[in-house]
């Protein structure tokens, strides 16, 4: 049985999974499918046309599913896909998409998005990511699994972050971030190295996080360029499928070019 408190405003068209519950004043507006045992705490706004999976919560005042802040938006038919488990807390806005980005907002499972971060419209997340409180990302950025976007970072449109990647607060990115690298501006955006201590908390055995140590090396410290960076990696470090990953990263790199 869902918990649908009297002073809350639910949509005709709204359809609840078992166990949801939705707290006073919230709204769930038009065209919205909402998982088994989601929590729409009170005055959240969750719009559509979205669709969520199981267990997701929305905190107060949190907006999600709202339309695209984009200019050449004019009301077309955009969707918010959202997978299971994700947390959105207080005031943080996700929009759903637009026609040029394939009129789809993608938001994975398992996510924290902190207050007062926000998914523009068409941003593909992946999966146990974080946003901390004030992350701002414009349209058409896609990030991946378990990276870690800290406070009040902002991200410029159409920029790839890498799995595993750390960027610290308050850095403003206009490039693409490799996976696995730690990438801060104190001094300048750059990448430092690799984010050695989110990998073994993840459970990265050694011998994975040297491999991938070396190719950084290789890819900052060295004298090399990127092209013969990428064939150095390729002749001394092809065992390992996390460097073949960032190979891979690097070689599809061209809309904004990569953080070094």
């Amino acid at each position: 049985m869902s918990e649908i408190d009297s002073r809350a405003i639910i949509s005709p068209s709204a359809r609840l999974g078992s166990g949801v519950r939705v707290g006073a004043y919230a709204v769930v507006g038009d065209e919205v499918e909402l998982g088994d045992g989601c929590v729409i705490e009170n005055h959240a706004v969750v719009k559509g046309p979205s669709k969520f999976g199981r267990n997701n919560q929305f905190s107060p005042f949190s907006s999600v599913g709202g339309e695209a802040q984009d200019l050449t938006y004019h009301g077309e038919r955009a969707f918010l896909e959202v997978g299971d488990n994700n947390l959105f807390r207080e005031f943080s806005t996700v929009n759903r998409g637009t026609d040029k980005g394939g009129n789809v907002t993608h938001v994975g499972s398992n996510n924290l998005i902190m207050a007062y971060a926000h998914i523009a419209h068409d941003c593909q997340i992946g999966d146990r990511v974080v946003l901390e409180n004030g992350a701002q990302l414009a349209g058409h950025i896609s990030v991946e699994d378990y990276a870690v976007i800290c406070a009040f970072c902002l991200l410029h449109q159409f920029v790839r972050i890498g799995r595993h990647s750390y960027i610290g607060a308050q850095t403003v990115i206009t490039q693409d971030v490799a996976p696995f690298s730690l990438v801060v501006a104190p001094r300048g955006t750059r990448c430092y190295g690799i984010n050695k201590i989110g990998l073994e908390r993840r459970g990265f055995a050694p011998e994975r996080i040297q491999s991938i140590e070396k190719a950084f090396r290789l890819l900052l410290r060295s004298k090399l360029n990127t092209t013969q960076a990428l064939d150095q990696m390729r002749g001394t470090l092809s065992h390992s499928e996390d460097v073949s990953l960032l190979i891979r990263f690097i070689e599809s790199t061209a809309e904004r070019g990569l953080t070094k």
